[in-house]
């Protein structure tokens, strides 16, 4: 039987998430895009939630084209607050627009999103060696750094919380517990 990290529910699609996906390195720009506006939908709730509603976000959200969503307006909004598939959040909905368009105008001036992000960590994942789930933080410098500079480019539901979540995620930072099959140190890989 395969050790996971303590989060992990036994639902297929938690345990595909957290094998597959969770702390594996992404470097696209608008799949970076996407799982960042995720992780500022899942504020207050479980990321569990919003893995189930994916798919109603990509649909509702322009398959999370970030160009498409600057363009959204107030009907675009009230379309979204009337959509059961997502969180109807009015915050949370205008941060995506709000992303989309920072991400745009970042975009626009020639930045790379993907390595702008991933400046943060010095362009390779942090691995972290874990032994229990309390010993992970909920923020770090790195993080703190990003959310502050995600801010100040014009983004939305982006504290450092949220930036370590998304860190996490996208494999900046790997904190799969020491014991969890998928850390890399784990010798029975």
């Amino acid at each position: 039987m395969l050790v996971r990290c303590a989060w992990v529910n036994d639902d297929p699609r938690y345990q595909a998430y957290h094998d597959f996906e969770w702390g594996v390195p992404e470097y696209d720009s608008r799949a970076l895009f996407e799982k960042l506006c995720l992780d500022g939908q899942q504020a207050g709730l479980s990321w569990f939630t919003i893995l189930c509603k994916i798919p109603h976000y990509r649909a509702a959200f322009a398959n999370f084209d970030p160009c498409l969503i600057a363009e959204f307006d107030e009907q675009d909004v009230a379309r979204l607050m009337n959509d059961s598939g997502i969180v109807r959040n009015r915050l949370k909905i205008r941060s995506v627009i709000t992303n989309a368009r920072a991400y745009r105008l970042m975009q626009q001036q020639g930045i790379n999103f993907s390595g702008w992000l991933w400046q943060f960590v010095n362009g390779s994942p942090i691995v972290n060696h874990w032994a229990s789930p309390e010993q992970v933080p909920t923020s770090t410098p790195e993080s703190q750094a990003m959310a502050k500079a995600l801010k100040k480019q014009g983004f939305s539901f982006v504290g450092e919380t949220i930036c370590y979540a998304f860190m996490q995620a996208t494999g900046m930072v790997n904190d799969h517990l020491l014991r969890c099959h998928c850390h890399p140190n784990n010798d029975n890989l």
